[in-house]
């Protein structure tokens, strides 16, 4: 299922910089510092998007993060505060196990991801890193854990069903 380009003038976002980290290159002439930033935005009610940006300079490099996430903006399909199944999202080697939980537990996550579920909107979950604790890989990890989630709704008009045909 395609995702749709979502414009983010029309959303009231909220940004929250994940990670800033300083690299450097030795060159003939001694060492070149360089900054990378990942920043998340979202809306709080089911959008949220991500980006990295590089620059020479931190403040440039967050600039340059905030575009792209406006650029990656997608839909998140929930369940009142939680989400709506169990799934486990993949990039590289980063894999984040995302599980809804019962109201009033509350986000019960790890800082990388609780960065990008706070953005979301969703109150009650449970979310574990797997394998890699890389922030990037974390971060687009679990971007693809809630891109892969569906409502039952979404569930039976993918199928050309009604609700009451498909089994829970």
């Amino acid at each position: 299922m395609v995702q749709q380009k979502i414009n983010p003038n029309t959303l009231e976002l909220q940004e929250r910089l994940v990670k800033i980290n300083r690299v450097s290159k030795t060159v003939k002439g001694g060492r070149i510092q360089r900054f990378t930033a990942i920043m998340v935005v979202g809306d709080g009610n089911g959008h949220v998007g991500y980006g990295l940006g590089k620059a020479a300079e931190v403040p440039e490099a967050i600039r340059k993060s905030l575009e792209d996430a406006k650029k990656n903006i997608i839909k998140v399909s929930m369940n009142g505060t939680t989400i709506p199944h169990q799934v486990i999202g993949e990039y590289g080697a980063g894999r984040v196990l995302l599980k809804p939980a019962s109201e009033g537990t509350g986000v019960i996550a790890g800082g990388y991801v609780r960065a990008v579920i706070d953005m979301v909107g969703i109150k009650d979950i449970r979310a574990k890193c797997l394998r890699s604790n890389n922030p990037g890989n974390v971060v687009k990890a679990t971007f693809e854990g809630l891109k892969s989630l569906r409502t039952i709704e979404e569930v039976a008009a993918m199928r050309g069903k009604e609700v009451s045909q498909i089994k829970k």
